[in-house]
């Protein structure tokens, strides 16, 4: 889901021998299906490719531990490569302060060793963002590192937004976004309502009153809105670098996405005129009963995947 809540980057590193082999199968084909919200049909996947490449912002929004999401997002790429020459790979999974890494790796400064130990990448970079990284290195597309560094999402986490802002050095200041505005919408009601569904972050919940429970959802909301505003400002500088007709692609946590909110919506704000599109990608038990799903209206397209099974 990919609120700011700690887990964002959490890994599945320990896994059980049974999952490892079931990890480590790699089928020719990756069981999906497509809906197209507008049009409310299933439609194939190059469908869905020829229209969102005519897009100015496409959002690819996934659920990280999904392995089939990551195939297709490369798939994704793929696709997007037959159909436009000037593309620009933005991602959630590199954070601001480490573009110069970036993009010494990608220019052939560096060896992919010292990218990767220069660059913090998350778990599992190997297997599920590296494809993504050396697809656009191959076409020589940029690369850039759209996200707030963590450290400063955390201290605001714990502090407030506003006690960062007023305190935080200058070098510091430049990796998140300039103008930030964290309102009380509709995705702040989602946002809300998922995190009293989740586990007391203080670990013990009785003890908090409703008014610290407000504040702790809060200073956490504020966290999500700065990486919000922080990843928008990144693909709309983005776009506004690139020549003429660029599609710029992010690639997020689903939440940050999903029904236009979030991200996508700070991009609109950014780019008025301008088409974003968002796919997500959903990990459904069942793909023949995707089509009573409730989460097709997530996005402009809803690519279910067949999540494997439980060991």
């Amino acid at each position: 889901m990919a609120l700011y809540s700690g887990l964002a980057t959490a890994s599945a590193n320990a896994q059980t021998p049974a999952r490892l082999v079931v990890d480590s199968i790699q089928p020719s084909y990756i069981p999906h299906r497509v809906w197209d919200t507008k049009h409310k049909r299933f439609v194939d996947f190059e469908s869905m490719l020829a229209d969102v490449t005519g897009a100015d912002v496409l959002f690819l929004g996934e659920q990280h531990d999904d392995r089939a999401t990551h195939r297709l997002e490369a798939a994704t790429l793929e696709g997007l490569a037959r159909r436009r020459g000037n593309v620009v790979l933005a991602m959630e999974m590199f954070e601001r302060d480490v573009q110069p890494s970036l993009d010494d790796y990608l220019a052939g400064r560096s060896t992919e060793g010292d990218f990767l130990a220069r660059s913090r990448p998350w778990p599992r970079y190997g297997a599920d963002y590296r494809p993504l990284v050396e697809f656009a290195r191959a076409w020589k597309w940029p690369v850039v590192a759209s996200d707030v560094p963590r450290r400063l999402a955390g201290l605001v986490s714990r502090r407030g937004l506003k006690t960062i802002l007023d305190s935080i050095n200058p070098a510091d200041r430049a990796f998140a976004a300039h103008d930030l505005d964290c309102p009380h919408d509709d995705y702040f009601a989602k946002f809300a309502k998922t995190m009293a569904d989740m586990p007391s972050h203080s670990g013990d919940s009785t003890k908090e009153s409703a008014a610290e429970k407000a504040a702790t959802i809060e200073r956490i909301y504020q966290a999500q809105c700065i990486k919000d505003e922080t990843m928008g400002e990144s693909i709309a500088g983005a776009f506004g670098a690139a020549p003429p007709r660029a599609l710029v692609v992010h690639v997020n946590g689903a939440f940050h996405s999903d029904y236009g909110l979030g991200t996508a919506e700070r991009v609109k704000r950014r780019l008025p005129g301008k088409r974003v599109a968002v796919v997500s990608f959903v990990p459904v038990k069942d793909l023949d009963s995707a089509d009573g799903n409730a989460r097709r209206t997530l996005a402009d397209f809803v690519v279910f995947t067949l999540a494997p099974p439980a060991l």
